[in-house]
């Protein structure tokens, strides 16, 4: 299977006019983004009683498994994943969440880093559908990756363009949301930048889920972190791993 570029330094002859359009309708698209905030910048974590593994190792940082991931969605995660972004959504309807990622090593699970993070302004859904201001729950890969700035060494394919930049009619808090952001493949093509149009499940059912940097409040859908936590997530994030993100608001994902 040929392997694909790791670097997109921007797009091609054949991709301009995509991204343009792309760029174009991305407010219209309202996978992320703008919009009246829906929840509160939160600096805490989660404390270890609510993300503790359900089967406990000897360290307080390593796990049979993932931690709070019932057997419905953990089945879901590939097993050649070594790498895992879990989404703890603190409820159905709240947008405030704690993204923790994990590594794999042999037969256990070694949580790396913790970070605050903001989902939907309305939470969270099963069943995501356009413009409905919430976050898909489920499990999906991490294949592709852009935004405003330059590729701050990641492994993941990355397009640079100004085409992801934030409307300015947008907030003024919200115009940096894009400078860098991580394809979540709910319904997009793979192998495509993430501003990338097409959905093949239909327009009805969303698109544009991103992670991208924070603004401090809900999104439209996407998973927003600080600069900080974006840049250590593309720069740690490795294709030869296969990356996935479990995402959920607690009480499904334990489902």
């Amino acid at each position: 299977m040929r392997r694909r570029p790791t670097t997109r330094s921007g797009p091609g002859p054949g991709r301009t006019a995509r991204a343009v359009c792309a760029a174009a309708a991305l407010a219209l698209l309202a996978g992320c983004g703008g919009g009246a905030g829906g929840g509160t910048d939160r600096a805490g974590a989660a404390d270890s009683r609510r993300t503790g593994p359900a089967h406990p190792s000897p360290s307080a940082t390593e796990f049979r498994r993932i931690p709070g991931v019932g057997d419905r969605l953990h089945s879901r995660i590939p097993s050649a994943s070594r790498q895992v972004v879990a989404v703890y959504g603190e409820d159905e309807d709240s947008a405030d969440a704690t993204v923790v990622l994990y590594t794999r090593h042999g037969d256990t699970w070694k949580r790396e880093r913790r970070w605050p993070a903001h989902n939907g302004r309305r939470g969270w859904t099963p069943d995501h559908r356009e413009n409905d201001r919430r976050s898909p729950v489920g499990v999906f890969t991490l294949s592709d990756a852009g935004g405003v700035l330059p590729d701050p060494g990641t492994k993941l394919p990355y397009t640079r363009s100004a085409a992801f930049a934030a409307p300015r009619h947008w907030k003024r808090a919200y115009w940096h949301d894009f400078d860098y952001v991580i394809a979540i493949d709910y319904n997009r093509v793979r192998g495509t930048p993430p501003n990338d149009p097409t959905r093949p499940l239909g327009q009805e059912k969303g698109g544009s889920i991103w992670l991208h940097m924070d603004h401090g409040s809900g999104t439209s859908g996407c998973v927003s972190l600080s600069k900080a936590a974006m840049e250590h997530l593309l720069r740690t994030l490795d294709p030869a791993l296969h990356p996935v993100i479990v995402m959920g608001d607690r009480k499904s994902l334990a489902s």
